[in-house]
């Protein structure tokens, strides 16, 4: 096995996933379970580096979340108001309020960093 050193150009990158998959799966706690943790936080390093991704849409958060945990339009009046409130926040037609923020955070548990982000309509305004 090579020594380890940092992921500086692409090649290096790629090497390491190449030799991620061929550890994948292997025991905790072994020379080749900590050679793939590390390898694994350099990859993560390179990547948060080199192919940064910015945060979901706030809207996109709220649907996905819906979806993951089967809700309706009609279970998100208890967090942010009226059927045409969840409508016009939805649609992008209004904005969320502060305290719609909290509930949808202590609630659904959509990271608050996301949820405060413009939305995809308010960036092209």
């Amino acid at each position: 096995m090579k020594a380890l050193k940092p992921l500086r150009t692409e090649a290096d990158y790629e090497a390491a996933i190449v030799e991620i998959e061929a550890l994948w799966g292997a025991p905790a706690d072994t020379p080749k379970g900590d050679r793939l943790d590390i390898l694994a936080t350099l990859v993560d390093a390179y990547e948060n580096e080199h192919y940064p991704m910015d945060p979901p849409d706030p809207i996109e958060a709220i649907v996905f979340r819906m979806e993951q945990q089967g809700l309706t339009r009609k279970d998100l009046e208890g967090i942010l108001g009226s059927r045409t409130r969840v409508a016009e926040v939805l649609n992008r037609r209004r904005g969320l309020s502060i305290n719609m923020i909290r509930r949808l955070h202590d609630t659904l548990g959509i990271s608050a960093e996301v949820l405060i982000r413009p939305t995809q309509t308010d960036r092209a305004a």
